[in-house]
């Protein structure tokens, strides 16, 4: 168990990192141990709270990636890999338990992507 759990605390440090450089241009509304979550500093949610968009999280059985700008824009999930596709749960969720750098390489880019459209999106509410 202790194994897992040194994965995960290395998984988390991974996907942290790729997070971590847009913290000056996004609010970061949760950073513990376990979980570092962005939103957005001028968008909100339909009851005012800053739009989040992005977060990762150590779960029980998964280190949880969650990115709300490919639910916004399913398009940018096209030509991604089927090694990380594969580790999807939902339409926003990616799950690990370990990360190879081709998959920190490939999420970084589609997290970019991810931010990008997340920033120009027109909300209904707004």
């Amino acid at each position: 168990m202790a194994t897992a759990k040194h994965a995960f605390a290395d998984t988390f440090a991974e996907l942290r990192g790729i997070l971590k450089p847009y913290s000056g241009e996004l609010l970061v509304t949760v950073d513990k141990p376990g979980e570092f979550t962005l939103a957005s500093r001028t968008a909100t949610d339909r009851i005012g709270r800053p739009l989040f968009a992005a977060s990762v999280r150590v779960g029980k059985s998964y280190v949880s990636y969650h990115l709300m700008g490919v639910y916004a824009a399913p398009e940018l999930l096209k030509g991604i890999s089927p090694d990380l596709r594969k580790r999807m749960q939902g339409k926003s969720c990616f799950n690990f338990k370990a990360i190879e750098p081709a998959r920190v390489k490939e999420l970084s880019a589609l997290t970019k992507k991810s931010l990008e459209r997340l920033a120009t999106l027109k909300l209904p509410w707004a």
